[in-house]
């Protein structure tokens, strides 16, 4: 589970910092200009991935504005709208693909997309992307998750809504149909989600469950909340990203601007780095910082045969002296010479 995977340019796991996926989603409301200028600008605040949605309306869902097709849930930010008109609004049609990806590649992101069904990983498949995304929504569709596996393409899976049962399936369908590359994201699946129902320590004991990174798909809003996954072992976040909330669209008041991707990208890295090993004692840098410990000095000029005592012995900064354990047997002996005030202490200077 601590093996590297590559995808593209990057090796992605623990001794690697954090792979940031910038999600595109709908956020180009529908204009190709957009859809570039979100790639330019999730190069510029140093994402290493771009990634986009294959899908249409049809292979969605019914057009049918009816029953179970309308989005009737109050707190939903799609609430008014019917499954196929939002699918229109969002989808990024299949002619703009080949030009994102060509645009991601000229700029170093790595680009790839989530298929949502057969159709959309046959024409993703004549692009050669470098990996495949599963959503939530898709992660118990056991046929799609096998013909996505049979590329033998690394494969990142949301777990959102998932149960361990239905995520041992998953897991076990795609290795079974020749995945070698796995890694799962834990995520919550509602639009936006809030940090109490996150549950990141869930990253930990994924990773050991199924034997394979976890990552973090994030729908928190800011950047705190993937920062401390990586805390816990994340390699991989990603969040939906646009270059104004204010802009509107489908995804827009869940999704990361500039200055905060690029927030996120440094302090998933901090994060990283700041993890380092179990240790204990002064690392390299500390060792300068050892002579500003307290130690051991004589307060006041003292005389030969002159007894320590609480007035000439002091526990004092720096840190030449004997340490403050030896204070109290030191109290009451005598020192064998005369002694300045601000020598520091040391046994030889004991009668």
């Amino acid at each position: 589970m601590n093996t590297a995977v590559q995808i593209g340019q990057h090796r992605v796991g623990p001794g690697h910092r954090p792979f940031i996926i910038a999600e595109m989603s709908g956020n180009h409301n529908q204009s190709l200009e957009r859809a570039f200028a979100i790639v330019e600008a999730a190069a510029q605040a140093g994402a290493h991935a771009l990634k986009i949605q294959t899908y249409t309306a049809d292979t969605m869902t019914l057009n049918l504005a009816e029953g179970e097709f309308y989005i009737s849930e109050p707190n939903s930010l799609w609430q008014g709208k019917f499954l196929h008109r939002l699918y229109q609004e969002a989808y990024t049609p299949w002619e703009w693909h080949q030009p994102i990806f060509e645009r991601c590649r000229e700029l170093g992101l790595i680009a790839f997309s989530t298929p949502f069904d057969a159709t959309a990983l046959d024409f993703l498949e004549q692009l050669d992307v470098p990996a495949y995304k599963i959503a939530s929504f898709e992660n118990t569709d056991i046929p799609l998750i096998r013909k996505v596996a049979a590329t033998g393409k690394p494969m990142i899976i949301s777990t959102g809504m998932a149960t361990v049962a239905e995520l041992d399936e998953t897991v076990r369908a795609a290795r079974e149909a020749g995945c070698r590359d796995l890694i799962l994201l834990k995520c919550t699946s509602t639009y936006p989600a809030t940090p109490e129902h996150t549950n990141i320590l869930t990253i930990p004991h994924m990773r050991e469950l199924f034997r394979c990174q976890v990552g973090l798909s994030d729908h928190t809003l800011g950047v705190g909340v993937a920062v401390a996954s990586v805390a816990l072992g994340a390699t991989v976040i990603e969040k939906h990203f646009t270059l104004a909330r204010a802009d509107g669209g489908v995804d827009a008041a869940f999704s990361l601007e500039p200055e905060e991707m690029r927030a996120l990208v440094v302090e998933t890295e901090r994060a990283w780095q700041a993890l380092g090993e179990v240790r204990y004692g002064p690392t390299l840098p500390e060792q300068s910082s050892l002579r500003f410990r307290r130690s051991l000095y004589v307060a006041r000029d003292m005389r030969a045969g002159e007894a320590l005592t609480v007035d000439n012995l002091k526990a004092l900064r720096p840190g030449f002296g004997l340490p403050p354990k030896y204070y109290d047997v030191l109290l009451g002996k005598s020192v064998k010479t005369d002694v300045r005030a601000g020598t520091p202490m040391a046994w030889e200077l004991l009668a």
